[in-house]
C-alpha cells in the first residue's frame, strides 16, 4: 500500500497512529482485525520494520549499524539483508568491508548509502510489516532502480506501507491511498487513479512521471 499526498495532508500522522506513538481521538486503528490500542506496544513494534527518511547512523562498524537491534545476527545474515537492500556492493568497496567504521568517528557515507543501511537494518528484523517513510528520497536514480528491482524479495511474505513524495516509486503498488487535508480522497492502482484525473493525476503531472 502506498500513501501519497501534498505536504501536510496527514501522511506522517497516519504512520504515527500505526506505530501507536499516539492514539486516535475517535475511531480505531486495526491490523488483521486487532484493535492496536489493545495490543502490547513491544509486541506491535517487534512486528514493524521502519525505514525513515533520515535514518540514524551510529559510530561503529557497518555490521554493527545493520545489526543494532540484533547484535546476535551472524555475518551471513547481515550480508543477506544488505544484498537485498542494495547495500552490499558499496560496502564491499571499502577495504574493511562490513568492519568499516562509519558515523561521527569513521568514514563518511552518502545519504543514499545511509538509507540502504537502514533498509538492511529493517530487513534483518524479519518484520511482518515494513514501513518506508520517504525511504528512497536520497537515492540516486541507479540506486533507486536497484532497490526497486529487489522489492519483490524485500516484500516477500510481508505487508508494506510506502509513504512517498516521488510518485515514480509507487507505480507498482497494489493500492495507492491519496490523502488531502487528513482524509483519503482517492484510492486505487496507478492506472486507475490516472484515469480518474483527480488529485493523483494532478500530482503525477506536476512531477512529469506519466
Amino acid at each position: 500500500v502506498a500513501i501519497v499526498g501534498r505536504s501536510g495532508s496527514g501522511k506522517t500522522t497516519l504512520l504515527n497512529l500505526l506505530q501507536q506513538f499516539y492514539r486516535p481521538s475517535s475511531g480505531k486503528v486495526m491490523i488483521d482485525g486487532f484493535d492496536l490500542s489493545a495490543v502490547d506496544l513491544r509486541s506491535l513494534r517487534s512486528q514493524l520494520g521502519v525505514v525513515p527518511q533520515s535514518p540514524d547512523i551510529f559510530s561503529g562498524t557497518i555490521r554493527q549499524n545493520i545489526a543494532i537491534a540484533h547484535p546476535e545476527a551472524s555475518l551471513n545474515e547481515v550480508v543477506k539483508a544488505a544484498e537485498t537492500a542494495g547495500a552490499h556492493e558499496f560496502i564491499s568497496r571499502f577495504p574493511l568491508g562490513y568492519d568499516t567504521v562509519i558515523g561521527e568517528t569513521g568514514v563518511r557515507i552518502s545519504g543514499g548509502q545511509k538509507q540502504r543501511i537502514a533498509i538492511a537494518r529493517a530487513l534483518l528484523s524479519q518484520p511482518s510489516i515494513l514501513i518506508f517513510d520517504e525511504a528512497t528520497s536520497s537515492l540516486d536514480a541507479e540506486s533507486e532502480r536497484n532497490v526497486q528491482q529487489n522489492m519483490q524479495e524485500i516484500l516477500k511474505d510481508r505487508t508494506a506501507i510506502l509513504v512517498a513524495h516521488r510518485l515514480s516509486t509507487v507505480r507498482n503498488a497494489d493500492r495507492i491511498l491519496v490523502l488531502d487535508e487528513g482524509k483519503v480522497v482517492e484510492q486505487g492502482t496507478h492506472q486507475e487513479l490516472l484515469q480518474e484525473e483527480g488529485l493523483y493525476h494532478h500530482l503525477v503531472s506536476e512531477q512529469a512521471c506519466l
